[in-house]
């Protein structure tokens, strides 16, 4: 479970990484060239898109890379960032895969109790 967990959330961070390189940037266009009535329009809290860009991929990374030797903490970064990929760009088709696979990996890493090793999380 806890390679699992590494695997998803490494996955969700890289395509989170992509996912976030354009929330930021459409962002920066906007701000720089202005809006453009009914095509491309500012969003409402312009700080907590570039902060889910910038820290959820970086949380799923971190998460997945952790899941192995601390299950419980990688668990607990894989939710937070799944929590703020949705918070900060929505469920959409281009979020679903990285929110979904660092839900899933972030479930993972904190079930996998002691599968892997004899000393368990709980």
């Amino acid at each position: 479970m806890r390679n699992a967990a590494l695997t998803l959330g490494i996955i969700a961070g890289v395509i989170g990484m992509i996912v976030g390189f354009f929330g930021w940037s459409y962002t920066e266009v906007v701000d720089r060239f202005g809006e453009i009535p009914d095509v491309a329009e500012q969003v409402n809290n312009v700080q907590l898109v570039r902060a889910g860009a910038l820290l959820a991929p970086m949380l799923a990374i971190a998460g997945g890379a952790m899941a192995k030797a601390r299950a419980l903490w990688g668990g607990v970064l894989l939710l937070l960032s799944a929590a703020g990929m949705y918070a900060a760009f929505g469920f959409n088709v281009f979020t679903m895969f990285p929110i979904c696979f660092a839900g899933l990996g972030g479930v993972l890493a904190l079930a996998a109790g002691k599968p892997d090793e004899p000393k368990s999380h709980f």
